[in-house]
């Protein structure tokens, strides 16, 4: 473990501090709009915006990576990035912040293309698992991370905007002085949407609800604890809880689906999350009961996307999983830009409360999807096996099939075709008759070390019983 640390060390910081200044940023927008009293519609647009970003960043960070190389892609998007973060301190538009964090969401998709390509390239298969499992370990803290910096600035100034700014800037510095060999230029993954909508529809329905679910989450969350009289820290603590606890559930689920089928888990999921939100949304929490169900939030929320993906992976064949995890992306990208206008909505017209009865809505609907599909597949299921029909040939009624049968002892056949000791069988069968003639026709033949001595004459009638 260590010794990896050490080989990708440039790669890893320079995710911890990307992914640092997007929480510090993320959240410090849905506090300052929610302190200037600004409509919830336009918290949860700043979120799509982001999140539609890294859809069309996805596009253009493979044209980009292809054309100039992984280090200048990445240093060309970290600089826009920059500045489009520093932009926000300079306009007070919301329609101009709206382009702001577009800007934003496709110079990050292009970083992590950059980063995710690299370590997938020069990892092995010995160390693959670990470089990743190492690289979202980091990922998480530097979420975390990022939502505790957001305290130091309980007063919501420029401050956090500077934080976001050198840390941008400063996540260039390890890539740019890094002595590891540069990645090979990316190759454009195809795009199979409606093959993979009909092989495996439970995942990729689980994925676009997981990407609604977690996209409102971190675009309005923020906001809907600061309207409940929370404060800075308050709001700090309460994202940083939820963090923490998908951070800490990825390990055991991921153990838990290896024993449990991923398909019934993602249904006992919902249910369990489903619960938990329609509490949050009813129940009037705070102070430590807030973080207990929060923290069981992002248990059940955070492991949806990982348990669909590796559902969707168990059902698909290797040479198509460059292309699932394309179509992966781009559904749960689109989920999370939908799901935060729509929740924002509900949030202006009914209340504040109805961002977890949102998502306690799309539970709902994402278990009744899964309860149908689910059905139909075992529907689809049993008229195939109902019409398979096994052929009766003379080659599977004789004995024969059995000698010719691997698993059955040749010895043991002989024998039972010779003389069978069936309970039920009081008269020979045919077989048995003509096994009976062949065995009487064949003269047994001993083999003696001795002198041979002369056969006695046999009588000639009885020679003539014989059968030819």
């Amino acid at each position: 473990m260590s010794n990896i640390l050490r080989s990708f060390s440039s790669l890893y910081f320079a995710t911890l501090l990307m992914v640092l200044a997007s929480g510090v940023l993320t959240t410090y927008l849905g506090l300052r709009l929610a302190a200037d009293s600004a409509a919830q519609i336009w918290i949860g647009g700043m979120m799509s915006a982001y999140y539609l970003g890294l859809v069309a960043g996805s596009k253009i960070g493979h044209r980009l990576i292809a054309r100039v190389g992984h280090i200048r892609a990445f240093v060309a998007s970290a600089g826009i990035t920059t500045a489009s973060a520093l932009g926000h301190a300079l306009i007070d538009d919301l329609a101009i912040w709206l382009v702001l964090r577009l800007m934003v969401g496709m110079g990050m998709m292009c970083m992590y293309m950059v980063l995710e390509s690299w370590l997938n390239e020069q990892a092995d298969s010995k160390n693959r698992g670990t470089v990743f499992a190492s690289y979202m370990i980091v990922s998480y803290l530097g979420l975390v991370l990022g939502q505790l910096a957001i305290s130091l600035n309980p007063e919501l100034t420029l401050k956090p905007l500077l934080i976001v700014a050198m840390c941008f800037a400063l996540c260039i510095v390890p890539l740019a002085l890094t002595r590891r060999i540069h990645p090979a230029p990316l190759q454009p993954a195809p795009l199979k949407i409606k093959l993979f909508w009909q092989k495996v529809p439970q995942s990729l329905t689980t994925i676009a609800m997981a990407g609604v679910i977690v996209g409102s989450f971190y675009g309005l969350a923020p906001a809907y604890i600061a309207h409940s009289g929370a404060s800075t820290e308050q709001v700090a603590a309460y994202m940083a809880t939820t963090v923490i606890a998908g951070l800490l559930a990825q390990w055991p689920m991921g153990r838990l689906s290896d024993k449990i089928r991923r398909s019934r888990l993602i249904r006992i999921n919902t249910v369990l999350l489903g619960g938990v939100v329609l509490c949050i949304a009813i129940l009037p929490l705070s102070g430590v009961f807030a973080l207990i169900f929060t923290f069981a939030f992002g248990i059940l929320a955070f492991t949806l996307y990982p348990l669909a993906t590796a559902l969707a992976n168990q059902n698909v064949e290797q040479e198509h999983r460059v292309a699932l995890s394309a179509t992966i992306l781009l559904t749960f990208g689109m989920g999370a830009c939908i799901g935060p206008l729509i929740a924002s909505g509900f949030m202006q017209l009914v209340g504040n409360s109805m961002l977890y009865g949102f998502m306690a809505l799309c539970t709902l609907l994402l278990f009744l999807r899964l309860t149908h599909v689910n059905y139909q597949q075992k529907q689809q299921d049993k008229e195939v096996s109902q019409d398979y029909v096994m052929a009766s040939g003379d080659l599977v009624s004789s004995p024969l099939a059995a000698a010719l049968d691997p698993r059955v002892d040749e010895q043991m056949v002989q024998e039972q075709m010779v003389h069978p000791h069936h309970p039920d069988a009081e008269l020979p069968t045919a077989d048995q008759e003509l096994s009976s003639m062949d065995a009487a026709a064949a003269p047994e033949v001993q083999i003696d070390t001795t002198e041979a001595v002369p056969e006695p004459v046999q009588d000639q009638r009885k020679d003539e019983n014989k059968p030819v």
